[in-house]
């Protein structure tokens, strides 16, 4: 009696413990059918494509520290062009029809490109505003055959498994009807393959990380401004998010770690038998509201 009177705390320690184990794990099944059930076919999205802007730095940077930014910027006069209301409304219409005729291009040559060009339309996006004047892009240019061949090593494989796995059956319906899959010669065919890599944070003269206010939608509009130079060149590309491949890419072209893939772009001429999906664009009404 003595013996089962001292063995009694001990056979209520392992049933308490034994409730709590099975009590944990039936909350853990629920809070996975929870997630599950309310998140059905949100697509997998990669985390190169998270913004960093909202997450404070490190606790040495402190809030009101110095950025290595000149505390006094000279001012200086501007005037800008100024046109006859004619000349605006042409000049407005003019571009309109010009960038109006970018398409998205999956079929490019291998015909070669001046250089020059490509150093003008990126200088061209470098002109693009940006939080802070922090100037946040990498534009990374491979030329390299061999450098791209691996690009599209890696990109094919993720792409695979984004296609099958990660990127849920609506995402991968949605693409059907315009004909798009895993597989991208073209980052083996077009004679540049340009890689936009945000920069999430800075370095100071003294090491420290410096913020990048609103990196990705600095390094967006700059993006955009690019697809406009080329389309004003005469080159074609087709914008590519490849999920997943930020990390492998951004070690292969040596790239540090602030730096986050966004973009890549291959560029070029189309093929003679290229072909494009028979897309239209919303109107006027269906995209502007005036007050």
């Amino acid at each position: 009696m003595a013996l089962f009177s001292s063995l009694t705390p001990v056979f209520i320690a392992i049933i308490c413990v034994l409730i709590g184990v099975i009590m944990k794990k039936t909350n853990g099944e629920k809070e996975k059918r929870d997630t599950k059930s309310k998140h059905p076919s949100r697509p997998w999205v990669d985390e190169d494509l998270k913004d960093g802007t909202d997450h404070p730095l490190e606790e040495e940077e402190g809030e009101e520290e110095w950025q290595g930014l000149e505390e006094n910027v000279a001012h200086v006069p501007f005037t800008g062009e100024r046109y006859s209301e004619a000349e605006m409304i042409k000049r407005s219409q003019t571009f309109y029809e010009l960038l109006n005729k970018r398409r998205s291009v999956r079929f490019l040559s291998d015909e070669p490109v001046p250089r020059e060009v490509i150093d003008n339309v990126i200088r061209t996006a470098g002109t693009s505003p940006s939080g802070a004047h922090t100037e946040p892009w990498t534009f990374v240019v491979v030329q390299d055959a061999h450098l791209k061949h691996k690009i599209r090593e890696i990109v094919e494989e993720e792409e695979e498994i984004n296609y099958k796995k990660r990127m849920g059956d609506r995402w991968v319906n949605d693409l059907k009807r315009l004909r798009t899959n895993w597989i991208k010669e073209y980052l083996d065919t077009a004679p540049y393959l340009i890689l936009i890599f945000k920069q999430v944070y800075g370095r100071l003269p003294n090491g420290k990380k410096k913020t990048h206010y609103y990196n990705e939608i600095s390094v967006s509009i700059a993006c955009g401004i690019l697809l406009a130079a080329l389309q004003n060149a005469g080159l074609y590309t087709v914008t590519s998010t490849p999920l997943n491949c930020g990390p492998q890419l951004r070690e292969l072209l040596q790239r540090p770690a602030n730096e986050k893939l966004l973009l890549l772009l291959p560029v070029g001429y189309p093929k003679k038998d290229a072909t494009v999906p028979a897309l239209t664009r919303k109107p006027l009404e269906d995209i502007m509201v005036v007050m």
